[in-house]
C-alpha cells in the first residue's frame, strides 16, 4: 500500500479505543505520522503496566515514513516513543515542551542520541516532504495542545489532537474563533477530530472556574490537604500552587511524573510563579492546616504515590481530620482501583471530596457545544472522528453531520480511507494489534506469553515431577502447587494426584517419553478437576534414569 497521487488516512491507534493514539497520512509515495502513544494495563494483561501500538504495516514501509509530528506530550500521544521510534528511525517533530518531555523519556530509555528530535516554534509552518505542517495553539490541560494542520497537494487536514475551548487558559495560549475561522476559510477538506467527550452536553469549562472551587473548598478544610491529580495536567499544577499561595499553605509534592514535569515546565517558560515547595519531612513537622500535598495516583496506580501514603508505606502520611481531594476524571476501568485507595483513606478517617462533590476539575476534552463551534469555524468537507471508543466516535459522526457537516466516516483502527481525489472511501485494511512492555521485554499482547500467564492466574498451576528408568517409576512422584483452590485438603490432594501420576506411569508400556508426559498430565488434571471444578495448567518434568 504505498500512496500514489492521493490522500490516504489510517490510524493505527486510538480509534475504537481511548488511549494509544497514532495515525498516518499518505500521499505521493510517502507517509507522516501523528502521534505514538501508549494506553496501561488493566486485569486482562497481568503483569504488565504499558500496552504499545503493534506498527507493522509502517515498519513494513520505513523506506516511505518521513517522520513522526507530536501534537502534545500526554502518554497516550507520545508513550511508546522511548521504545518504538529507535526501530522506526525517523525524525520527530515537537514544540519545546512536549520536546522536552520527550527528550527526557528518551534519556531514561537511553536512546535519546539514537533518535533525532526537531524542536519546532508555534510561529510558522514547516515541510516533511510533501506535507505541510503548521502548529495551531488549542487549550488542552498540558501546555502546548496543539492541532496539526497539514496541507498536501490534495487537500487540507486539520487534525485537532487533545483539545478544549477556554478563553483564559491557564498556561500558554490558545488559537482565537479568528484565528480558526481563517483556516476554514481556506478550505479544510477533513477535520480529525477528538470524540472522547462527545456524550458531555456541557463545554468542559474553563481553569479559571476550578481555581475557584479549589480556594473554596481548601479554605473550609482545617486539616491537612492532599490533591491528586494527573500528573501531565501542568494547567493544574498551576491551579493548586496558586490555591495553595491563596489559602496559606506551604506546598510538597509527591511523585516522580509529577518532579518531571514541573522541571520540563520550568525549563520551557511555564511555571514562573510556581511557589517553592517543601521536602517529605518539612511537610510532616508542620501543623497541618499549613499544608497541601500534591501527589501522583489518582487513578488507583499501585505503585504511585497516593497509594503508599494510604498504605502507610511512604513518609507522608494522612490521618482522621484530613481531606483528599480528587481533582481528576476517573478513566472507565480504573473505578475499583479508584475505589480500593479511597475505602483505605475513609478508614483512616480522612473525608475525600471529587468533582461529584465541588467544583474542583473540568475536562481537557470538548463537549458538544465546543465542537459545533469547532465545526463552525473550520468547515470540514469530511469529519473524521478519532480518539474515542466506537460509539464515542459514530456519536461524534451523528453529531457532525446534524450541525451541518456534509460527510463523516466511520472508522476504526486499520482502516484504510481514500480521502482524496473523488469521494472518500476505504480502500483497504492495515494490520492492527497490542504489544505490551513486559519487563523490559516487548510482546505481543495476546502471544504465547501473555496467554500462558492468564491461564496460570485462571486457573493455577501444578508442577509433576517423575523419575523413571526403563519405563519403570523410581521413587515417588514430586508436585507442587501455586494458586490451585484446594486450601485444607491441600496434603489429601497432593497424595491423590501422585497417585494418578504413578498410575500413569504403570499403565502407559510406550517408552514414548512424550506420550508419557501427556499421560501424566491428563491424570493429574483429572485430579484437579474433581477437586476443584478447575482445570490448572499441568507442567509434567520427567527424569530418564
Amino acid at each position: 500500500m504505498t500512496p500514489g497521487k492521493e490522500l490516504l488516512f489510517v490510524a493505527l491507534g486510538g480509534s475504537g479505543e481511548i488511549g494509544m493514539n497514532v495515525n498516518l497520512y499518505g500521499c505521493d509515495g510517502k507517509w507522516l505520522m501523528v502521534d505514538c502513544g501508549i494506553t496501561f494495563g488493566d486485569a486482562s494483561y497481568p503483569g504488565v503496566d504499558v500496552i504499545l501500538p503493534d506498527l507493522q504495516f509502517i515498519e513494513e514501509r520505513l523506506d516511505d515514513l518521513l517522520g513522526i509530528v507530536l501534537t502534545h506530550g500526554h502518554e497516550d500521544h507520545i508513550g511508546a516513543l522511548p521504545y518504538l521510534a529507535s526501530e522506526l528511525g525517523v525524525p520527530l517533530y515537537a514544540t519545546p515542551f512536549t520536546a522536552g518531555l520527550i527528550h527526557g523519556k528518551l534519556e531514561e530509555e537511553g536512546n535519546a542520541d539514537r533518535i533525532e528530535l526537531n524542536v519546532v516554534k508555534e510561529d510558522g509552518p514547516f515541510d516533511i516532504g510533501p506535507f505541510r505542517i503548521t502548529y495551531t495553539p488549542l487549550a488542552h490541560s498540558i501546555p502546548e495542545g496543539n492541532a496539526v494542520l497539514i496541507e498536501t497537494p490534495y487537500g487540507r487536514i486539520f487534525h485537532t489532537g487533545d483539545w478544549k475551548l477556554d478563553e483564559a487558559p491557564a498556561l500558554g495560549g490558545a488559537s482565537t474563533a479568528q484565528e480558526l475561522t481563517a483556516i476554514g476559510d481556506k478550505g479544510v477538506l477533513a477535520l480529525v477530530c477528538d470524540s472522547t467527550n462527545v456524550f458531555n452536553p456541557q463545554a468542559s469549562g474553563s481553569e479559571i472556574d476550578v481555581r475557584k472551587g479549589l480556594d473554596e473548598v481548601v479554605a473550609g478544610i482545617k486539616g491537612r490537604v492532599l490533591v491528586t491529580t494527573f500528573a501531565s495536567n501542568a494547567a493544574r499544577l498551576q491551579t493548586l500552587g496558586e490555591v495553595a499561595q491563596d489559602c496559606g499553605r506551604q506546598l510538597c509534592v509527591a511523585g516522580r511524573s509529577l518532579d518531571r514535569i514541573i522541571r520540563v515546565a520550568k525549563a520551557t517558560g511555564y511555571l514562573r510563579n510556581f511557589p517553592e515547595t517543601i521536602d517529605f519531612d518539612t511537610a510532616m513537622s508542620l501543623p497541618p492546616s499549613q499544608v497541601m500535598i500534591i501527589a501522583t495516583g489518582g487513578q488507583g496506580e499501585p505503585r504511585a504515590a497516593l497509594n503508599r501514603i494510604a498504605e502507610d508505606t511512604h513518609v507522608l502520611k494522612v490521618h482522621k481530620g484530613d481531606t483528599v481531594l480528587f481533582s481528576s476524571r476517573q478513566i472507565p476501568g480504573n473505578e475499583i482501583a479508584i475505589g480500593r485507595i479511597m475505602n483505605i483513606l475513609a478508614g483512616k478517617g480522612v473525608e475525600i471530596i471529587t468533582d461529584r462533590q465541588a467544583f474542583i476539575h473540568v475536562s481537557g476534552h470538548p463537549g458538544r457545544p465546543e465542537l459545533s463551534e469547532m465545526y463552525k469555524w473550520i468547515r470540514p468537507e469530511i469529519l473524521i472522528p478519532v480518539h474515542g471508543e466506537v460509539r464515542h466516535m459514530h456519536e461524534q459522526a451523528r453529531f457532525g453531520l446534524s450541525e451541518g457537516v456534509p460527510q463523516a466516516i466511520n472508522q476504526v483502527n486499520g482502516d484504510i480511507w481514500k480521502l482524496a481525489p473523488g469521494k472518500p472511501e476505504k480502500v483497504g485494511d492495515a494490520p492492527v494489534g497490542r504489544l505490551v512492555l513486559d519487563g523490559d521485554v516487548i510482546l505481543p499482547a495476546d502471544g504465547a506469553t501473555i496467554n500462558e500467564r492468564r491461564r496460570v492466574a485462571l486457573y493455577g498451576q501444578i508442577s509433576v515431577a517423575v523419575a523413571v528408568q526403563k519405563g519403570r517409576l523410581i521413587g515417588d512422584p514430586q508436585i507442587r502447587l501455586q494458586g490451585v483452590p484446594v486450601e485444607e485438603d491441600r496434603d489429601n490432594f497432593i497424595a491423590d494426584a501422585c497417585d494418578a501420576a504413578e498410575q500413569a506411569v504403570q499403565k502407559e508400556s510406550s517408552r514414548d517419553l512424550e506420550k508419557l508426559r501427556e499421560a501424566i498430565r491428563l491424570s493429574v488434571r483429572r485430579v484437579a478437576v474433581r477437586y476443584t471444578g478447575k482445570k490448572p495448567v499441568v507442567d509434567v518434568l520427567i527424569i530418564e534414569a
